[in-house]
């Protein structure tokens, strides 16, 4: 677990740190630089963006971790790595003749609430692009163990750049619409400098020769495009229908707002995801199944640990930090106490989505994926009519909840593994005490004050709570080495 745990602790740095910067953006810069309809505009261009985003891949992102170290010889390396190069285009021109040709149609499709939409299709379809090929180039630096400076650059750069344009903004040095533009760019650029970056670890040489594995790398691929864009989907597939769905655009600010503040939880996963994914690729290809569970156990319990002081954090902060926000933002507190379930939930589930992507039942994500989708669509579609926003995330839980036990389950089945053990219930029930006991008890201050001395009184507790019970002998490793404790 050292290199785990090493690149695990700069990712989730530099993850934070983006996500302090988002926070800014999203928060304060957003909200008061654009208008609530231009920052529905954004949010719904990016949800769209991210949701095409696995298609426009074609699931190389996903093949390239799973295939690459079954490949021994220079030459059948550099084969299938270009071949990975370009399978995407097999998606993206397709799908560019079709915007081309039937521009007017999609445009009217998409702007049927909201006008203002019906101007920005290319937007989406070169943004997707960059967000293709960005985590293309990722994955290319991902298998030679190079996961921090691509976080990094998923992390920190877009939204740092985002925040500049966002001051252009409000000293009229840019226009709404240049910004828009703009975004785009950082995008492109973003991509551009994550390639160069990956071929600087390992140049690619074109070799345009069958490659071993072909059909099995195809169908992986093809498969992935659909199951690789779940998480995706379950993101931001309820920005993207409250936008089509509710003719305020508006909503979309304001769910947007609520989903960021949840989305921290994730933090640590997305950190050490980066790494799971190529080792759990590694152990599975060689049949090790011993350091797969042990894997699987124990980035389970530190997932836990980490989310559940985040979500203490945010559940017990959440009415103080709103009351910094504008009144209209307020109604997406339901939002964040729900999706943040969601998202501990899902972190607790360790490498499991590592495992089921690189393993030879790779099929069944797929399987996996068209129910979450269509139980997502299908309870967004029921539920946002008639409690807006709120039946938005009560959608996407009770999505997130079914779709995370079945794969638990699935993985239980054919591994015979759990990720779960009796210290998964001490920390769940540590956070439901903690719960409990702080949410209605606030400091007599001002609220970022409050938050801050809170937050304090908080971590104290819970870090000597996590230490005193012992759950994870990598955590209490770590309490010690920063405590300096014996």
């Amino acid at each position: 677990m050292s290199i785990v745990l090493r690149q695990t602790f700069k990712n989730t740095i530099s993850t934070y740190l983006g996500f302090g910067i988002g926070a800014i953006n999203t928060l304060f810069l957003y909200t008061n630089f654009l208008t609530d309809q231009y920052y529905g505009l954004v949010a719904f261009l990016l949800s769209a963006a991210n949701i095409m985003m696995p298609f426009m891949a074609f699931g190389v992102h996903n093949a390239i971790i799973k295939f690459y170290s079954s490949f021994k010889s220079k030459t059948s390396i550099n084969g299938f790595l270009s071949l990975m190069l370009f399978l995407p285009f097999a998606f993206i021109v397709p799908v560019a003749l079709i915007g081309y040709f039937f521009y007017e149609g999609i445009g009217s499709l998409l702007s049927n609430e909201n006008e203002i939409v019906g101007g920005y299709i290319w937007h989406i379809f070169v943004l997707a692009i960059a967000m293709a090929y960005f985590e293309i180039f990722f994955a290319w630096s991902k298998v030679q163990l190079k996961t921090v400076f691509g976080n990094v650059m998923k992390e920190i750069f877009h939204r740092a750049s985002i925040m500049l344009l966002l001051f252009l903004v409000y000293l009229d040095w840019l226009t709404v619409e240049q910004f828009i533009v703009a975004l785009v760019a950082v995008y492109m650029l973003r991509m551009l400098v994550m390639m160069l970056y990956a071929f600087s670890v390992r140049f690619p040489k074109i070799r345009l020769y069958k490659v071993d594995k072909l059909p099995s790398i195809l169908k992986y691929a093809t498969l992935m495009i659909i199951a690789g864009s779940v998480s995706m989907l379950i993101l931001d597939i309820d920005k993207f229908m409250i936008g089509l769905m509710i003719e305020d655009i508006e909503q979309v600010a304001y769910y947007s707002v609520a989903i960021f503040i949840a989305t921290v939880i994730a933090v640590p996963q997305r950190a050490m995801h980066q790494i799971m994914m190529p080792l759990t690729a590694k152990y599975l290809n060689d049949k090790n199944k011993t350091a797969l569970e042990n894997l699987y156990k124990r980035s389970s319990i530190s997932l836990l640990i980490i989310s559940g002081f985040i979500f203490l954090l945010i559940i017990l902060n959440i009415n103080q930090l709103y009351e910094i926000l504008p009144d209209e933002f307020t109604g997406g507190l339901f939002v964040v106490i729900i999706v943040s379930l969601a998202k501990l939930y899902d972190n607790s589930l360790g490498n499991n989505n590592a495992i089921l992507f690189n393993s030879d039942y790779y099929k069944m994500v797929l399987f996996f994926g068209v129910l979450l989708a269509f139980i997502a669509i299908v309870l967004n579609y029921i539920f946002i009519p008639v409690y807006g926003i709120k039946g938005s995330a009560f959608a996407t839980f009770l999505a997130v909840i079914i779709y995370n036990t079945i794969k638990v389950i699935f993985v239980k089945q054919k591994f015979d593994m759990l990720p779960y053990s009796m210290a998964s219930l001490k920390i769940v029930l540590l956070l439901v005490l903690l719960s409990g006991l702080l949410y209605f008890w606030d400091f007599p201050f001002h609220p970022v004050i409050n938050i801050a001395l809170k937050s304090l009184l908080i971590g104290v507790i819970y870090v000597a709570s996590i230490y005193r019970l012992n759950v994870s002998e990598d955590v209490s490793n770590q309490i010690r080495k920063y405590l300096r404790l014996k």
